[in-house]
C-alpha cells in the first residue's frame, strides 16, 4: 500500500494535468522552487553546472505548463543554437545574412503554424472554395509513433508562451548577425537562455545582449535585493490574485459573457475596470518573475512603468509591455526605415496587412478604401517630398502598430485593437503640432458634425462618438480658457491630468476589441469576438436609465471599492512607491519574515475556486 501511495506521488509529480498547469498562483508552483531553489543554492557559483541545472528545471517546468509542447521548446533551442553559431562562423557576409534569414524563418514558421493555421486554412477556403480541415500534424505524428491515439489530431492548440521564447530566439539570431553579442558556445547555456522559467510562459522578452552576460557571472544577491525580490513577488501576487481574478470573477468576465443583460452603464465600467485587471494580471505576472529570478541573482528587463500615466498613445506604449515594444521597434520598426524613409519592406508589410484584412473581413469595399488610402499617401510621397519623410514614419508607426495586432491573434478583432492604437498614436503626432485655437476649432467641428449625424441618422456608434468628441472639446476650450486665465504652470498641471484622463479612455475602448477576442477558439473566434464587441457597443449607446446607478454600485460595491484603490494605487508617484518599496527591502529579517506569513495569508482568502491562468499565456 505504501509503495502504491509512493508511486501515485511520484507519478502525479511527473505527469501533465491539462487542467491544473503549474502557475505561479498555485502552492505546489512555491514548493516546487523551494526545492529548485535548495539544489541552486549548491551550484550557484559553477557557472556551468548551475546554468545546466536550470536548463532542465525550466524544461520540467514548461512540461508541468504545457505538456509534450516542450518538445517544440528542445527542437527551437537545438535549431536556433546550431544557426547562431554557423551564423557566427561565416566568413562571407553573405553567408552570415542567408544563416540568420533561414533561423529567422524557422521561427516564424513555427510561430505562424500555432498561431494562424486556423486564418490560413479559412483563407484558402474562401479563395478557392474548398473545404480543407485543419491537421495538427505535431499530434498526428506522435500518435503514430506511439501507435495509439493519445492526442486531437483535428484541432491545434497553442503552445503556452510560444511567442515569446520564437521572439528571444529571433532577437538573439539577429543580435549574432549584427555583431551585438556572441554565439553562445555551450547548447545547455543557450536553452537556459531560452527557456528561463521565471519569464518563459508569458515575458517580459529577454534579450540576448541583455541577458547572456549574466550567464557568466556568479551568484550574488545583497541583504537589500533579497527583500526587493520579496516585494515583488508579494506585489505580483497581490495584484494577481486580490485585484485582478476578483474582478474578473465578480464583474468584468459577467459583462463580457453576456453584454446584452447589463445596462449601458455597466457595459462601460467593464471596459474601465478590465483595463485595471488586464494590467494587475500581466504585470503582476511580471513582478513574480522579476522576483523569482532576482533571488537566483539573474536580472530581467522592466515590462511595465504604471502605463496608466501616460499622457497620450505613444507613452503608453513605452510604458506598456516594454519588452514587446522594445522588440518591435529594434527588429520591425527600424528595419522597416523607423522615422528616416520606407524602404521595400514598409510596402511588402502594407500589402500582406492589407490582404488580411480584407481575408478576414471577405470585403472588397475595405480592399477598394485600403487602396484609395495608399494610393493618395503615394501621391504625397511622390508630389510633395518635403512630406514624405513624415508619411514614411506614420506609415512604419502604423505597420509595427497593425503587425503587433496580429502578434496576438489572426482575427479581426486584434487587428482592429492594434490599428486603432496606431491611429491613436497618429493622431496625437498631428494634434500636438496644432495651435490650442486651431484645436479648438477643429474639435468643435467634429463634435458638430457628430451632433448632427447623431440626430438625423441616431446610431449607439454615433451617440458614443457624440459624446466623446463632445467632452473633448469642452476640456479643449476649458484649456484655452485656462491659459488666457491662469498661469502657466496651473496649465500645464492641467494639460497633463485631461492627457492621462483622456489615454486612459481611448486605450480602454480600444480593450473592447481586444477582450472580445481573447479566450476563443481562434475556429471561432472572429464571429464571437465581433459579436461581443457589437452587443458593448449597443448597450453603451443605447438609452441611459441614470436611477439604476446607485443600486448598481451599491451591488458591485466592493468591485468599484476594489477598482478605485488600484488605480489610486497606480497614480501614486514613483518617488513614493521607491520610497516603499525599499523601506520593505530593509525591514529586519524577523519582521521581513512575519510580513510574508500575513501576506500568505490575505493572499489566500482571496483565492477562487475556479482557476484563473494569466490573460497573457494564451499569446
Amino acid at each position: 500500500m505504501n509503495l502504491e501511495n509512493i508511486r501515485i506521488f511520484f507519478t502525479n509529480i511527473f505527469s501533465f494535468d491539462e487542467k491544473y498547469p503549474l502557475l505561479f498562483t498555485q502552492f505546489y508552483f512555491w514548493a516546487f522552487f523551494a526545492l529548485v531553489f535548495a539544489v541552486f543554492s549548491l551550484t550557484r557559483n559553477r557557472c556551468l553546472l548551475r546554468n545546466a541545472f536550470l536548463f532542465f528545471v525550466s524544461l520540467f517546468f514548461y512540461y508541468k505548463t504545457s505538456g509534450l509542447f516542450v518538445i517544440i521548446l528542445i527542437i527551437t533551442t537545438l535549431y536556433g543554437y546550431f544557426i547562431g553559431r554557423w551564423t557566427e562562423k561565416a566568413e562571407r557576409q553573405g553567408w552570415r545574412k542567408l544563416w540568420m534569414i533561414v533561423g529567422v524563418a524557422l521561427n516564424l514558421l513555427v510561430l505562424c503554424y500555432f498561431k494562424y493555421a486556423y486564418f490560413f486554412t479559412d483563407s484558402y477556403n474562401t479563395l478557392f472554395h474548398s473545404d480543407l480541415k485543419v491537421v495538427n500534424w505535431f499530434a498526428q505524428w506522435t500518435n503514430e509513433l506511439a501507435g495509439k491515439n493519445y492526442f486531437d489530431a483535428s484541432k491545434i492548440l497553442l503552445p503556452v508562451g510560444i511567442s515569446f521564447y520564437t521572439f528571444q530566439s529571433i532577437s538573439y539570431l539577429v543580435d549574432v548577425y549584427r555583431k551585438k553579442c556572441q554565439a553562445i558556445r555551450n547548447i545547455l547555456d543557450f536553452g537556459f537562455y531560452v527557456s528561463f522559467f521565471p519569464g518563459l510562459v508569458a515575458g517580459p522578452i529577454i534579450r540576448a545582449d541583455q541577458f547572456v552576460p549574466q550567464l557568466y557571472k556568479k551568484f550574488f544577491l545583497s541583504r537589500r535585493q533579497f527583500g526587493i525580490a520579496i516585494f515583488w513577488i508579494l506585489n505580483g501576487l497581490a495584484k494577481k490574485i486580490i485585484m485582478s481574478d476578483y474582478l474578473a470573477v465578480n464583474f468584468v468576465d459577467r459583462v463580457f459573457d453576456n453584454p446584452h443583460l447589463f445596462t449601458p452603464f455597466e457595459n462601460l465600467s467593464a471596459l474601465f475596470i478590465y483595463s485595471l485587471q488586464v494590467y494587475a494580471d500581466f504585470s503582476g505576472y511580471t513582478d513574480i518573475a522579476i522576483g523569482v529570478a532576482m533571488l537566483m541573482g539573474f536580472y530581467l528587463p522592466l515590462n511595465f512603468n504604471s502605463p496608466y500615466k501616460a499622457t497620450n498613445a505613444g507613452n503608453f506604449w513605452k510604458r506598456w509591455h516594454i519588452s514587446l515594444s522594445n522588440w518591435l521597434k529594434d527588429y520591425l520598426y527600424i528595419p522597416m526605415g523607423g522615422n528616416r524613409n520606407a524602404t521595400p519592406a514598409t510596402f511588402i508589410i502594407i500589402v500582406v496587412v492589407s490582404v488580411v484584412a480584407v481575408l478576414l473581413t471577405r470585403s472588397w469595399v475595405l480592399a477598394c478604401v485600403l487602396g484609395g488610402i495608399a494610393l493618395v499617401l503615394a501621391l504625397f510621397a511622390i508630389f510633395w517630398k518635403e512630406s514624405r519623410r513624415k508619411i514614411s514614419t506614420n506609415i512604419n508607426n502604423m505597420n509595427t502598430m497593425l503587425l503587433g495586432g496580429l502578434w496576438h491573434g489572426a482575427s479581426w478583432n486584434f487587428m482592429i485593437w492594434g490599428g486603432l492604437n496606431g491611429l491613436g498614436i497618429l493622431v496625437y503626432k498631428f494634434w500636438k503640432g496644432v495651435k490650442l485655437p486651431v484645436r479648438s476649432a477643429v474639435i468643435t467641428v467634429i463634435f458638430g458634425a457628430f451632433a448632427v449625424f447623431t440626430y438625423f441618422f441616431p446610431s449607439p456608434l454615433l451617440w458614443i462618438g457624440s459624446v466623446w468628441t463632445g467632452c473633448i472639446c469642452a476640456g479643449t476650450l476649458v484649456k484655452q480658457l485656462g491659459a488666457i486665465i491662469f498661469r502657466k504652470t496651473y496649465v500645464g498641471w492641467l494639460d497633463k491630468v485631461w492627457g492621462i484622463a483622456q489615454t486612459f479612455v481611448f486605450i480602454s475602448f480600444t480593450r473592447l476589441f481586444f477582450r472580445s477576442g481573447s479566450n476563443l477558439d481562434p475556429a471561432t473566434a472572429n464571429e464571437t469576438a465581433w459579436n461581443t464587441a457589437k452587443s458593448m457597443v449597443t448597450q453603451i449607446g443605447s438609452h441611459w436609465d441614470f436611477s439604476l446607478i446607485p443600486d448598481i454600485l451599491g451591488a458591485y460595491k466592493y468591485v468599484f471599492i476594489m477598482f478605485l484603490v488600484g488605480m489610486v494605487i497606480h497614480w501614486l508617484p514613483d518617488r513614493w512607491k521607491r520610497w516603499y518599496r525599499y523601506n520593505f527591502a530593509v525591514l529586519p529579517m524577523w519582521v521581513l519574515v512575519l510580513v510574508v506569513v500575513v501576506a500568505v495569508f490575505v493572499l489566500y482568502q482571496f483565492v477562487t475556486a475556479d482557476l484563473q491562468p494569466f490573460i497573457y499565456f494564451q499569446f
